[in-house]
């Protein structure tokens, strides 16, 4: 076997956090808390069973009620449906109307509830009453104001609270549908009161719009009065400032004003016509001014007339015959040569025809002069007349402006007042219509099953909620989980090698079996009959168990790392006192013993020797002697079992021992360990616990190895951690970490899917448990 050891110059290796989710701890983890889940549910289970033994039914009426415009659509002219922003808060608003107090206080007096003694103290279940209580001890804080009305008031008002407690309005879906239901413990008075409710709402709406119509038309009736004589005064003021600043008017508009717009449209031609004309012989004297080279190559005018009837066709039929000459004067000359008698005869012409077309030119641009002098003298003759016109009309500007505003101010009048005979006249025919905007569309019945509690929601809930919390709970215990459980925990955490398991001793190993104490040449007569504690003899009684294979299991660690030890010399030590190290010492000593092996067990703790008091004679010299003794030999201090052949060095304490740490590591321990080093082949010493008491520590230079042994599911890991990291020294000479007092039915629960744990109960068949017959009488002790 190997074994891990821990370096001197490095510290024990933390565990590191995995990355990713594994599935076999979460499955094994939800294996080990299955039984708190389903306590928790069981418990869940009853809560919900006795919420619902307690707890009174409830029955709950309902009531749709239809909020329809199209009931009013003879007596009101609607141009368009309401958009659908406007149609939710509508149907909200008659929400809140519903919940209103004011509502809820006439189904209080429609039905006399205020003096219907079942309606106001109904039947409570356990949470009312706790609500109810906390409420009282919290109102006992609270200062309230004192009441002034009087009786029936206070009934009516508690009543009205009742009412909208249990009341519930709420709107269907997208619809403009409101669904009124009312709960109670009485389904015929929930029945009841949920078609009051929708009677009572229909009212509302009726007695609201007769009310709102007759106020709109008692005001709107003043109204009119007013706006008639205001808009008559208006109009007459309008005539009487008209006449008295002669301002004729033909159409709605003063004759000025229409003489001034006609001038304008004329000029506005006539700078069109003078700009054209400019136009035109800018162009056609840019042309002759070119000369009549280029005037030929930039004569190409439309085959129309102009807009002076100026006929532009003797210049297209010349530029027609002057393109045809030139395209054959050049055709003869690429052919015969520009000398040819021909081509000299067509460029004649060609030159010909040139004098002529600017001569053409010539005369349409003199046409077209004459034309611009023409049109450049009517624009200003009208810009005149334009001028003198705007004249005249600026003197009666101030007058028409203030006869602007008369105007405006009677026409305003005027249409407030057909707006408000209107309206007055559609308010008084509204006001004897008698016809709501809301209908009922399905009328409540008296209901004849409960509506709450829902006893398969209530159970379902309350199972679902007990799994919850016993899933927190298991996870809080899993969380908690800092303990030994597997050898992947003790590798992980301390990277050491693990020795086994030993399992929680049953009964039969608990008893105390009766021994003389044999005494030697000088304590033959003090011997005294006592009784040796079965729990150290496990692994003699019972060869073939567990136990005593784990054990089995540290020898051989033991032998393979210190084989070349003639004489092992092996601590047990623990973090913790009370992990059963001594019972694990005790019953290693007593297999190498019974093997054949010269085994010394020295009880090492010299603090609180347990070790010693479970012995079957009260020895009289021990340990503390032969060390400090001086002359006298520790083999004098010994102790045989007579079976085995176990010798045992006890301690005795007779006080309380200041130091001593400097006793179990001083000269004298020193050379009792190399005198018995040549009498023995193993040399077992039961050490105190590591953490402050340091006798552990001081022992480790004698030591060849350390046997640590930790409590099954009670022993922090990080504890044991802390101690290790504290004390290189044993730490580098620990053989191997025991797993003491495993519970090996809940063992398989804490090893993943594979593990060596899940198996465990295939090699039951392999082991004997039980203590064997011939083991059982007592055993007998000797002194050396």
């Amino acid at each position: 076997m190997t074994q891990g050891r821990f370096p001197l110059s490095k510290p024990i290796p933390a565990e590191e956090p995995d990355g990713f989710i594994d599935l076999d701890r979460l499955l094994a983890a939800a294996k080990r808390q299955m039984r708190v889940v389903a306590l928790f549910g069981a418990l869940g289970l009853a809560l919900g069973v006795v919420y619902l033994l307690f707890t009174p039914s409830v029955y709950t009426a309902s009531s749709n009620i239809l909020l329809d415009d199209s009931l009013t659509k003879f007596a009101e002219d609607r141009q368009s449906p309401p958009t659908a922003p406007q149609g939710d808060a509508t149907v909200l608003s008659e929400v809140e109307i519903l919940k209103s107090a004011r509502l809820a206080r006439a189904v209080v007096k429609a039905e006399n509830l205020q003096n219907n003694e079942e309606f106001l103290n109904p039947p409570v279940s356990p949470v009312g009453w706790a609500k109810s209580r906390v409420k009282g001890v919290l109102g006992m804080f609270s200062s309230r104001p004192a009441s002034t009305g009087s009786v029936e008031d206070g009934k009516i008002g508690r009543a009205v609270a009742i009412l909208q407690q249990n009341l519930t309005a709420e709107r269907v879906g997208r619809s403009l549908v409101i669904a009124v239901s009312y709960s109670d413990n009485d389904p015929k008075l929930a029945g009841s009161i949920a078609r009051a409710y929708a009677e009572a709402y229909l009212s509302d709406h009726l007695d609201a719009n007769f009310d709102a119509t007759q106020r709109a038309t008692v005001w709107l009736q003043g109204r009119l009065d007013d706006l008639r004589q205001r808009s008559q005064e208006a109009a007459l003021e309008v005539e009487k400032y008209r006449a008295a600043h002669g301002l004729t008017a033909a159409r709605g508009e003063l004759v000025s004003d229409q003489q001034l717009s006609d001038l304008n449209s004329q000029l506005i031609l006539a700078q069109a016509d003078t700009a054209n004309a400019l136009a035109r012989y800018s162009q056609f004297k840019a042309i002759v001014d070119g000369g009549p080279e280029n005037a030929v190559k930039n004569a190409t005018v439309p085959i129309e007339k102009g807009s002076s009837g100026t006929n532009t066709s003797v210049l297209t039929d010349l530029r027609t015959r002057y393109l045809s000459m030139t395209k054959r004067e050049q055709d003869i000359s690429s052919r015969y040569g520009e000398d040819h008698p021909q081509a000299v005869a067509l460029r004649r012409e060609e030159a010909d025809i040139t004098k002529q077309i600017f001569g053409e030119l010539n005369r349409l641009t003199e046409s077209y002069r004459n034309e611009y002098e023409v049109a450049k003298s009517r624009e200003a003759s009208l810009r005149a007349n334009v001028g003198d016109l705007s004249t005249q009309s600026s003197q009666s500007g101030q007058s028409g402006v203030e006869l602007q505003g008369l105007q405006q101010k009677a026409q305003a009048l005027a249409t407030l007042y057909q707006s408000f005979l209107s309206r007055y006249s559609e308010a008084a025919q509204q006001r004897s219509f008698p016809i709501a905007q809301a209908r009922v569309i399905s009328q409540a019945g008296d209901p004849t099953a409960a509506s709450s509690p829902r006893k398969t929601l209530v159970l379902g809930l309350s199972l679902v909620l007990g799994l919850f919390a016993g899933a927190g709970a298991g996870a809080l215990r899993e969380f908690r989980e800092r303990f030994f459980r597997t050898a992947e925990d003790v590798q992980e955490a301390l990277d050491v090698k693990f020795l086994g398991y030993l399992p929680i001793v049953g009964s039969a190993f608990r008893g105390r079996t009766s021994a003389n104490g044999v005494a030697g040449v000088e304590q033959a007569q003090s011997a005294r009959e006592t009784t040796t504690p079965r729990i150290l003899r496990v692994a003699i009684n019972a060869p073939a168990s567990s136990f005593a294979e784990t054990l089995r299991n540290v020898k051989l660690a033991s032998d393979v790392v210190l084989q070349r030890k003639p004489c092992k010399v092996i601590g047990f030590v623990s973090v913790l006192p009370h992990e059963g190290k001594t019972t694990v010492a005790a019953n290693f000593a007593g297999l190498l013993a019974a093997n054949g092996a010269k085994t010394l067990l020295v009880d090492g703790d010299l603090r609180n020797p347990g070790l010693s008091r479970s012995l079957p004679l009260v020895p009289e010299k021990g340990l503390v002697e032969a060390v400090v003794g001086g002359e006298q030999r520790w083999q004098s201090a010994l102790l045989v079992d007579r079976k085995t052949r176990l010798a045992i060095l006890p301690t005795v304490i007779r006080g309380r021992l200041p130091h001593t740490g400097e006793l179990i590591s001083g000269p004298g321990m020193r050379d009792l360990i190399e005198q018995a080093r040549q009498s023995f082949d193993y040399i077992i010493v039961d050490l105190p616990p590591l953490g402050p008491v340091v006798d552990a520590r001081a022992f480790a230079p004698l030591a060849d190895g350390f046997v640590l042994v930790a409590e099954w599911g009670a022993t922090p890991r990080m504890l044991v951690r802390s101690a290790l990291q504290a004390d290189p020294q044993i730490a580098a000479k620990t053989l191997g970490l025991v797993l003491n007092k495993t519970d090996i039915k809940q063992l398989p629960r804490y090893g993943l899917f594979g593990s060596a744990e899940q198996y465990l109960d295939r090699y039951t068949s392999y082991y004997i448990e039980q203590p064997q017959a011939s083991d059982r009488p007592a055993n007998r002790m000797e002194t050396a």
